[in-house]
């Protein structure tokens, strides 16, 4: 496919995806609370813990939660797929796995809004084009600054990084502990799950699987 058609097509995914549900960047701003709105509802959630929201340490509690939150759930106002969008094909011939492993991610539980804190793993089998490894880890904070579930989270990914790359296989592997579990409910620490996603070479050949857990655990 020559440059300008992959440009367009680039282009047209993007903008397909800015016109989904998952997207706010074109969304009606009216749409949004205001930041007053929800400095009132932070007072609102700090009255109801039991403690007075006019007091000096918590007076500037809801402008920095607020501000916090914007950062916390900045994914919402990114694009992943535009982190893709520049790949390169002078590769010399390669053409077997890629894996950019042990990447820190944090998200949130969309069922608490509690953190989830783990690592990602991932892999893929380039198709004559390769993707600056930086953009993968981007990709990764990209879907885990929204509300999420790790399962959710695994599958944003993968198919994020397939559709986008067209490689002959994807392999993604979370690996994360939750706060809704060890700080509430059963108070269980050091509990992690290990979630996983496959496509293409990875998906149809077990051999190709194996060889992605071996080469995220060989230490």
């Amino acid at each position: 496919m020559a440059d300008g058609s992959k440009r367009d097509a680039m282009d047209a995914m993007i903008r397909n995806y800015r016109g989904t549900a998952h997207d706010v960047n074109d969304r009606d701003p009216r749409g949004r609370p205001s930041r007053e709105q929800v400095e009132a509802a932070v007072r609102t959630l700090i009255a109801w813990t039991g403690d007075d929201p006019k007091r000096e340490g918590l007076i500037d509690t809801p402008r920095r939660v607020a501000k916090a939150f914007e950062e916390l759930y900045g994914g919402y106002f990114e694009c992943p797929i535009e982190a893709l969008s520049r790949t390169f094909e002078e590769v010399g011939g390669y053409d077997d796995i890629v894996l950019l492993r042990d990447v820190p991610f944090f998200s949130h539980c969309e069922h608490h809004m509690l953190p989830f804190v783990g690592k990602a793993n991932i892999a893929y089998y380039p198709a004559g084009r390769v993707v600056g490894l930086s953009k993968l880890a981007r990709v990764v904070e990209t879907y885990a600054r929204r509300l999420q579930t790790q399962e959710n989270l695994t599958a944003q990914i993968a198919t994020t990084i397939d559709e986008v790359l067209q490689p002959h296989g994807v392999a993604v592997m979370l690996e994360a502990e939750h706060m809704c579990m060890s700080l509430r409910g059963v108070h269980k620490h050091g509990v992690s799950t290990v979630t996983t996603q496959f496509t293409g070479r990875f998906r149809d050949n077990v051999g190709e699987q194996d060889r992605f857990l071996r080469l995220v655990r060989d230490r």
